[in-house]
């Protein structure tokens, strides 16, 4: 049943070449320049994020997840500008900032304003290859996971940020076979707990 709603609808595509007319990026730094040590997955602080669309593109998920742990936080936005989506990473990875290291995107003009997302949380952006593929697992899994709860024709105007908020605790502290059945909030939490002793 699991596997049946998560891949109900249409097959996923990489947003990579589909979206890589969608407006030139100042400043892109490539996936290939990206530290070899993000792909081995074996630290934490690398993070992937996207947009979960709503329906006519009315109000959206900003997603962003751990590599590692598969820590996921949300923010609901109202628009995907790049000034919005800017703002809302912003403010989801500040908490985490001693663990934030990397982040990758896909090649979306909402990403436009990546250098302040950088400088604000002392991290390095990097792009997918617009003209490549990159192996998106962990978003299409996360994606496939918060669309069990909001299928792709949801108005995300109408849902609230404290519905957003308890669902992704549902994912945090779910037991993950790849954790060793660990949580990713438990094991986020103690990293964090590390970092300030």
């Amino acid at each position: 049943l699991f596997n049946h709603l998560r891949r109900k609808g249409k097959a996923y595509q990489p947003r990579g070449s589909k979206y890589a007319g969608r407006g030139y990026i100042k400043n892109r730094i490539s996936i290939d320049e990206r530290p070899k040590i993000v792909e081995k997955k074996a630290r934490i602080g690398d993070w992937e994020i996207d947009l979960v669309i709503g329906k006519g593109h009315s109000g959206a998920l900003v997603t962003v997840v751990e590599r590692k742990t598969k820590f996921t936080v949300s923010k609901r936005i109202n628009d995907k500008t790049a000034e919005t989506v800017t703002a809302a990473t912003i403010s989801l990875l500040k908490p985490f900032k001693d663990l934030v290291f990397t982040i990758t995107a896909d090649n979306g003009k909402e990403f436009a304003y990546h250098e302040r997302i950088a400088k604000a949380l002392g991290a390095k952006v990097y792009f997918a290859d617009p003209y490549g593929s990159w192996p998106r697992g962990l978003n299409e899994n996360t994606n496939g996971l918060l669309r069990q709860y909001w299928p792709k024709l949801t108005d995300f105007k109408k849902v609230s940020q404290g519905e957003v908020s308890a669902v992704i605790s549902q994912l945090n502290n779910r037991p993950r076979k790849t954790l060793d059945y660990e949580t990713p909030a438990k094991i986020m939490a103690e990293h964090m707990a590390l970092l300030r002793a």
